[in-house]
């Protein structure tokens, strides 16, 4: 069989189920949500196999993606942050700022390639000063103000959460002492690492149930589009 005969079959299963769709279904008579069910159609023809009505509906996605950022790009940044100070509010410091992003193109010109370096180095600069303290702020900081187990959680009548706190601090702990690698392999911190290991799949399961919830409620979102917006199926 040729490569491109799967391809018009389901092309021709689909037309006839669109055709029997609108004779007999109160479908939608938006051209918009014509066009968003059948790209979503065409992207979930993956999952029969790669072929040529997916790779449209892939580029047109890029595409449109890419048009969308540059317009974000200009009328967020660009025009509103540089050109609009500058050549309208007449703010000429901001010369100073956007030849250090210009020297970004230097990299293409080879003879002068070097001075890439300049705004690379400023902004690797900037961010990490201003990452850094956050980071420490979000991740040290604020896990050890909530790893912390005080009288007041033990309220009478309801003790569960200084429980979840003391819970919570073997937790951080035990993990801590799974990642302490300058030990020995048969010492102490052996039977500790090894509930570690256990918080630490605990937590890696929990990470993979949310991606594949937030995953399930996606595409959810797309069958309910598809049977309520465009099909009048449900309401």
């Amino acid at each position: 069989m040729k490569k491109w005969v799967p391809t018009v079959i389901f092309l021709a299963v689909a037309v006839v189920l669109i055709v029997l769709a609108i004779v007999f279904l109160p479908v939608s008579k938006s051209v918009w949500v014509w066009i968003a069910a059948l790209l979503t159609l065409a992207i979930f023809s993956i999952l029969y196999r790669d072929n040529p009505i997916y790779r449209i509906a892939e580029h047109i996605f890029v595409g449109l993606s890419l048009g969308y950022g540059l317009a974000m790009i200009w009328h967020m940044a660009l025009w509103q942050i540089a050109l609009r100070p500058l050549f309208v509010e007449g703010r000429l410091i901001l010369i100073i700022p956007i030849a250090i992003g210009l020297l970004y193109f230097t990299r293409l010109i080879p003879k002068v390639s070097w001075l890439v370096r300049i705004p690379i180095s400023i902004a690797l600069g900037l961010g990490s000063g201003i990452a850094i303290p956050l980071i420490f702020q979000a991740t040290i900081f604020e896990q050890t103000k909530a790893s912390l187990v005080l009288p007041e959680m033990f309220a009478p009548g309801n003790p569960w959460p200084g429980i979840w706190a003391i819970i919570l601090l073997i937790g951080i702990v035990t993990t801590l002492a799974y990642f302490f690698f300058s030990r020995k392999e048969k010492s102490v911190l052996s039977p500790v690492s090894k509930v570690g290991i256990i918080f630490i799949m605990l937590g890696f399961g929990a990470t993979f149930g949310l991606t594949v919830m937030s995953r399930v409620s996606l595409l959810i979102g797309r069958l309910q589009f598809l049977l309520r917006d465009w099909l009048g199926i449900i309401e």
